[in-house]
């Protein structure tokens, strides 16, 4: 279960917008999360708290496969990523180091900048808080959700191999 914040962006924030790649000297997630999406939200950093979202629109995280990008939002602490759709490595990438990221074209039409938002990501259920509108987005399989659940594919194959 997640509350948090929504910053939503548009179309097409591709993994150079994410982080940007001139950042990318470091091999320090903490670099990373103080310049996450500096190139398209200057304030993001000084005003994304622990627990907050990320909602945008179609294709989030296109262009390289760096799995930088979903390291840098989750560092920075955000929480969970509602898009309309990903680019595939992004989703697989957020999926493996434990970052929630759920599909939904209805949310995402109705969640603005600001609002607060419930996420269910076992059941896919996304409440915002703000207008109390709900909304279904797929939940993930068991095995996806027991990779989120401990925090990334690594762990989940420690906690699997206990």
């Amino acid at each position: 279960m997640i509350k948090g914040k929504v910053f939503k962006y548009g179309d097409n924030v591709d993994t150079d917008v994410i982080i940007p790649a001139r950042y990318l000297i470091s091999s320090n997630p903490k670099e990373y999360s103080k310049h996450c999406m500096e190139d398209i939200d200057e304030s993001f950093v000084s005003k994304v708290s622990e627990g907050d979202i990320v909602v945008a629109g179609q294709n989030f995280g296109c262009g390289s496969s760096r799995e930088h990008a979903p390291v840098a939002l989750k560092t920075c602490g955000v929480s969970c990523v509602i898009a309309s759709s990903f680019a595939r490595i992004f989703y697989r990438n957020a999926i493996n180091i434990g970052l929630p990221i759920l599909e939904s074209d209805e949310a995402i039409q109705n969640i603005t900048s600001g609002d607060e938002v419930f996420v269910n990501v076992s059941s896919g259920e996304i409440t915002n808080l703000t207008t109390g509108k709900v909304f279904q987005a797929v939940g993930f399989p068991d095995f996806i959700d027991n990779i989120i659940s401990a925090g990334g594919l690594i762990n989940s194959i420690k906690k699997r191999d206990e």
